[in-house]
């Protein structure tokens, strides 16, 4: 979905909803803008339900000052025009609170995005700034300050975060991630004690190019195509809902015919993923005009060595990646629901996950379906798109329960003697 054909009034409705329906701010909290070329400064209204929202709603402010709509703007309206005052190269303003950010503002402290690569490259520079008062002159000019020194988000002491961005959805993204982050610390910090990635390695993932294919026009697409590319959008917006994958990050890909497969495009929202946006790969070339995901060589790799596997999903679920951000193991054998479908589960270093496709997916068989690579991602397969997205749901589910138990009591294991029950009544080798 391209949001530069999308009027500021309807941008400012899709993103509200968005954030307030994965409950990243409340009825009342939250606001958001939008600087329209000509100056006009489109904003959330105040003291109106977050849920309900309409374009009607949005209150237009003019560079004179006047304003148009049926509301009075957000009370916080000073300090996004004061951002816009100060930076010109902002476009879109983002304001929320969202529990886990929330608790870091409270204690006076800034995420660590130096856990995983996505989180440094997406947030951008990060800064703490003085508290003030809601609404006022004040708190807008503390903000301002840390916006003109250079930073894209500011962590607002005792209240939130502040994004500033090009556009709304990049705020949106850098806002989503940076929330990802901070609940990814606070489950890594119950289970064990986060390691951070050096600066050369998250270099490593992002200095190196999209990997080189050659084109192809399709002339036909088949049937069973067209239903693939409609499944696979579909559990991609389900992965998405459920908090399994970010905005543009995570990879899907379906094998079609012999080493054929169609996989998720690089960049593009999973949240309004379409199906004319899904990369068909043939015969070791892409779909023209299209960029696939930057993990193509794997999944490439996945499929030549393993007939058996015919669905890959590369994920960061928040509680799985509570385990590849410390040294704590995801046990499997702590569920028996949970050992069948996971089996064992490996912790591949950062660095081989990308640069060694071709020993990565020799990691990878029926005993091992799963691996979690250090500080990165999840990756899951499965002999279809549907069992590789039940492994993903049933692995972050158990993660979850895990990171919970961990603070109830002693964990007590399945012993090996009811590992070997299970294997023999499911017959898994």
């Amino acid at each position: 979905m391209n949001m530069n054909f999308i009027h500021p009034a309807d941008q400012l409705v899709m993103m509200m909803d968005r954030i307030y329906s994965y409950g990243m701010t409340t009825t009342s909290g939250g606001n958001l803008s939008i600087k329209d070329e000509n100056g006009d400064v489109w904003i959330t209204p105040g003291s109106i339900d977050k849920g309900n929202l309409t374009r009607k709603d949005m209150v237009c402010i003019h560079p004179d000052g006047s304003m148009e709509g049926i509301h009075v703007p957000s009370s916080e309206y000073p300090f996004h025009l004061k951002l816009y005052e100060t930076r010109s190269d902002i476009k879109a303003v983002l304001h929320a609170h969202p529990p886990a950010l929330v608790a870091f503002s409270i204690v006076r402290q800034i995420p660590n995005t130096k856990l995983i690569p996505n989180a440094y490259v997406g947030c951008g520079r990060i800064a703490m700034a003085e508290y003030g008062l809601p609404g006022s002159t004040d708190l807008g000019e503390k903000i301002a300050r840390e916006f003109a020194d250079g930073c894209d988000i500011a962590v607002l002491e005792n209240h939130g975060v502040v994004v500033g961005s090009d556009s709304l959805f990049n705020a949106f993204k850098a806002f989503e991630t940076l929330d990802f982050c901070a609940r990814l610390q606070i489950d890594a910090s119950i289970i064990g004690t986060p390691k951070s990635l050096l600066e050369s390695e998250i270099k490593l993932k992002y200095t190196s190019d999209h990997f080189e294919m050659e084109e192809f026009v399709p002339q036909v697409i088949t049937s069973q195509e067209k239903e693939a590319r409609k499944e696979m959008c579909n559990f991609v917006h389900r992965a998405y809902d459920q908090k399994l994958v970010n905005a543009t990050q995570g990879s899907f890909s379906r094998r079609m015919e012999g080493n054929d497969f169609i996989i998720t495009p690089y960049n593009v929202d999973r949240k309004y993923l379409q199906v004319d946006e899904i990369v068909s790969i043939r015969g070791g070339r892409r779909e023209a005009g299209k960029v696939p995901s930057r993990s193509i060589r794997l999944h490439q790799e996945i499929y030549r060595r393993h007939p058996e596997i015919n669905s890959i999903i590369i994920a960061h679920p928040p509680n799985i990646m509570a385990y590849a951000v410390t040294e704590a193991c995801l046990d499997s054998k702590s569920i028996p629901e949970s050992y069948i479908l996971m089996r064992d589960i490996p912790k591949l270093d950062f660095a081989q996950f990308y640069q060694k496709p071709e020993e990565t997916a020799g990691v990878f068989n029926e005993s091992t379906p799963i691996v979690i690579v250090n500080n990165d991602c999840v990756a899951v397969t499965g002999d279809s798109l549907l069992k590789a997205f039940d492994r993903l749901e049933v692995a972050e589910y158990s993660a979850k329960a895990l990171v919970f138990a961990h603070n109830l009591g002693e964990m007590v294991a399945i012993n090996e003697g009811q590992i070997k029950e299970i294997k023999e009544a499911f017959h898994l080798k």
